[in-house]
């Protein structure tokens, strides 16, 4: 008897030690707080974060506004409530954002200080008895420069939190690119504070950086054949340099290595625009180089490049690494890439060189100021500027076999750059390569130059490297709430995307519908008996249709498959016992970026879910509306790719149907009649036409 009661008592304490969760605290100012945020406490970034993290989590939000990292600031952290609390909660994980107050013209006194004081907090969760895994995050960019100037906070601040994790082998992500160098109105309404979709960006990077699937121990730097010359700080991050016989190699670790060591090489201009390598060490990417400086991709350049690969591959990275080559780089890249189609996982070029007769020999201007030109004749072994001219194996001239590797390629262009024009370079490249059935990804940066290079939030280039290899997951089968707050969307004063939500589960109380819709702002705009929509084009439609009372819209604007997705796991709409779900979402996937395939799979999610929550309903899929007025416009093109890929899937009790016909003239545009200006959204008739026809479908 005995034994069995210590056996009981082991599976209670068991249990408990299981149903455990990790505990993190967000420590900081106004931003971590969420001032200025409608609802914050469901729409600051804590509190985003806590959805995104899920139950195995609790997170905390410990931010006060106008909190300064200094002991002896206008406001210091260390006198608050909120301070002491964050210290009794004894966190497994602590992320702190201070620096933004710091650098404001109030404490320009007391700024001095800074370093000094920034360690002691910092300090303090360190030594706290859970021995927390402590995470710096830099300021988010200031558009006040008269009260939070930018440039102290990127001169003075963000340097004194980058060497505090060096020196402390801390964590370290950087949030100062997030938003852009631009000014986004619905990302910082007051120029300062993130709104609750500017929150939902820190909370998504905060996410993707905790979820990083780590890779077992491994110590790159020490199984590397040769020993580092020198350590060095490279944003945080430990900095290796290597001397090979006179060749330069750098590494820079990351603090956690994704599983299977992936790399990003970077060649030529080391630590120039670096906010790809930033993102992707916070992935765990480690970040390397091996200089092949006025070798202009020759094969010297190519010779340089085994070697490394040899010693890098050897130590433990991947035997595919990802590819990073700014202007001439690309010369270098491509011609490693083409001898060694099986070793590289993805290539971002940026401004790239792709024909030495653009540059540097500019069409035969011949302008050799600086002896470049010498320099590139010698290192090819070139005669004459004949010999130079006749070469055929430039990156350009390799379209054939670099499509035929098929290695996901992204270009990021300056459309008004004239020292390595696009006409002459990725452009020529791109129509080749689509000769061979390859299409080529490239960003226009409209009226910018050659320079900047890179885009300052680095996020479009970092997601499509991540997809690329597999490092990032699908976000948009991801259950997660929204983050909309606009009047633009449609609701009443006041109103923000948990309110809404709440306010559709109001509206379905005890009620016993024929039709429940479920979608986006054109599934809202059909408006129903809902409070807090203001627009209601489509109800008399829909009434008529299908009767009044008899349905109910649950669509909310802005929503895309991951939101969606997560109100029909979480908000009960079989309390209507709807007769009838149509499910039209994913067109603002589409406008966001997102991949056809991604969002086909976000829709097929949304559709298995309503199969397993409303098991006595009808589940029709229409999938998404055309939009785009021309047939070949990029959305229409993408919609239609996700039809085909919705056609080929089969969901047991879910019956799909393309709408795309009802909205579509024979020559391919869409019917002008049916559509507001955008070509996205219904108009009064387009509601009239498509009421009829979900009527036909659920009356049959």
């Amino acid at each position: 008897m005995k034994k069995y009661l210590i056996l009981i008592v082991c599976l209670i304490i068991g249990a408990e030690c299981y149903a455990q969760k990790i505990k993190v605290a967000c420590v900081g100012n106004s931003i971590t707080y969420g001032a200025g945020i409608n609802n914050r406490e469901q729409n600051s970034y804590p509190a985003q974060l806590q959805a995104f993290l899920g139950d195995e989590y609790e997170v905390r939000n410990f931010g006060v506004s106008g909190t300064t990292a200094l002991y002896n600031g206008i406001t210091p952290y260390i006198n608050t409530e909120s301070y002491k609390e964050s210290l009794e909660f004894n966190p497994d994980i602590v992320f702190i954002k201070f620096g933004t107050n710091d650098a404001g013209v109030r404490n320009n006194k007391f700024r001095a200080a800074f370093g000094e004081d920034y360690r002691k907090v910092v300090d303090t969760y360190r030594n706290l008895p859970s021995k927390p895994r402590v995470i710096l995050l830099t300021p988010i960019r200031s558009f006040l420069p008269e009260y939070h100037p930018d440039d102290i906070i990127v001169k003075e601040i963000i340097p004194i939190i980058n060497q505090t994790a060096y020196e402390r082998n801390l964590d370290i992500i950087n949030l100062h690119n997030l938003y852009g160098d631009k000014w986004q109105q619905h990302l910082m309404p007051d120029k300062l504070h993130p709104s609750s979709i500017g929150a939902a960006e820190i909370a998504a990077k905060l996410y993707h950086y905790l979820t990083v699937n780590q890779a077992n121990e491994v110590d790159i730097i020490t199984s590397f054949a040769l020993k580092p010359a020198k350590e060095f700080n490279f944003y945080g991050y430990k900095g290796y340099q290597y001397d090979d016989n006179g060749v330069t190699y750098y590494i820079v670790r990351p603090h956690q290595v994704a599983k299977g060591n992936p790399w990003i090489w970077r060649a030529r201009f080391w630590g120039h625009e670096p906010q790809v390598d930033i993102d992707l060490l916070e992935q765990g990417f480690h970040l390397t180089y091996c200089d092949v400086a006025d070798l202009f991709g020759s094969h010297k350049a190519v010779a340089r490049w085994d070697r490394f690969y040899k010693l890098a591959t050897d130590a433990g990275l991947s035997k595919k690494a990802v590819l990073e080559g700014m202007s001439r780089g690309g010369l270098i890249v491509y011609n490693w890439t083409v001898k060694n189609t099986k070793k590289v996982a993805c290539i971002y070029a940026d401004a790239p060189v792709m024909d030495i007769k653009s540059w540097p020999f500019d069409w035969g201007e011949f302008r050799d100021t600086d002896g470049r030109l010498k320099r590139l004749m010698d290192s090819y072994n070139f005669a004459d500027t004949v010999e130079a001219y006749a070469w055929k194996k430039n990156p350009i001239d390799h379209a054939r076999k670099i499509a035929k590797a098929n290695i996901p390629i992204i270009h990021v262009v300056g459309d008004a750059d004239t020292g390595v024009p696009v006409a002459e370079n990725t452009a020529i490249f791109e129509e080749r390569l689509a000769k061979y059935g390859y299409t080529l990804n490239v960003i226009h940066k409209p009226n910018v130059g050659h320079h900047p290079h890179s885009l300052n939030d680095p996020e479009p280039i970092v997601s499509y490297i991540l997809k690329a290899t597999g490092y990032r997951p699908n976000m948009c089968a991801y259950p997660v709430p929204g983050c909309e707050f606009r009047s633009a969307a449609g609701w009443s004063e006041g109103s923000e995307w948990h309110s809404v939500a709440k306010d559709i589960e109001t509206t379905l109380e005890g009620r016993q519908l024929k039709l429940l819709l479920l979608g986006n702002s054109i599934t809202q705009m059909f408006g129903g008996n809902r409070q807090r929509v203001v627009g209601k084009a489509g109800k008399a439609a829909m009434d008529a249709a299908i009767g009044v009372n008899a349905w109910e819209s649950a669509g909310i604007s802005g929503d895309r498959t991951q939101h969606l997705l997560w109100r029909i796991k979480n908000c009960n709409y079989n309390r209507c016992a709807p007769k009838n779900v149509a499910i039209t979402i994913g067109i603002n996937n589409v406008t966001a970026g997102d991949t056809p395939k991604d969002i086909a799979e976000g829709i097929l999610a949304c559709a298995e879910e309503a199969r397993l929550q409303f098991p006595e309903s009808r589940i029709i899929l229409f999938g998404l509306l055309p939009a785009g007025k021309q047939a070949d416009s990029d959305i229409r093109k993408a919609c239609n790719e996700i039809h085909s890929i919705l056609a080929k899937s089969r969901i047991k009790g879910v019956e799909y149907i393309n709408p795309t016909k009802w909205f579509v003239q024979s020559n391919g545009e869409l019917y002008t009649e049916l559509y507001g200006g955008d070509f996205l959204h219904l108009s009064q008739k387009g509601y009239e036409m498509w009421s009829k026809k979900i009527a036909d479908i659920i009356n049959k």
